[in-house]
């Protein structure tokens, strides 16, 4: 136990777990379990230990860290909604646009004249 407190283990990873407990002093789980004042002093001691305040600041900061990455996820997801729908208003504008050239060229410069209908015609 003092050794997972103090942060200096020797056969886990370090965790502040009871499955670690029971690793480092060598005995089974069951043999753990049948130690009811172990447990409890190990669930007061790891809430204060250096290695456990560590452990929960470090469980917090990756709880703050994922909610930042979902946020920035649903922005990046809503930004790129945007992106899709700016281009296909410019794919629709720029077709529009090619059509409209297209048009304008195909017609001459030349005035072509209106003829008059007779009754004008008669009064000039």
């Amino acid at each position: 136990m003092e050794r997972l407190l103090s942060g200096q283990p020797q056969h886990t990873d370090g965790k502040l777990t009871k499955n670690n407990l029971c690793r480092e002093a060598g005995v089974s789980r069951a043999t753990m379990n049948r130690a009811p004042e172990l447990l409890t002093e190990w669930d007061a001691r790891t809430a204060t230990s250096p290695a456990g305040l560590l452990q929960h600041r470090h469980t917090a900061e990756l709880s703050e860290l994922r909610s930042k990455l979902r946020r920035s996820r649903k922005e990046c997801h809503a930004l790129q909604e945007q992106v899709d729908a700016a281009a296909t208003v410019i794919m629709t504008l720029l077709a529009e646009n090619a059509s409209l050239r297209e048009h304008a060229t195909g017609r001459s410069a030349a005035v072509i004249p209106i003829p008059l209908s007779r009754g004008q015609a008669a009064r000039e």
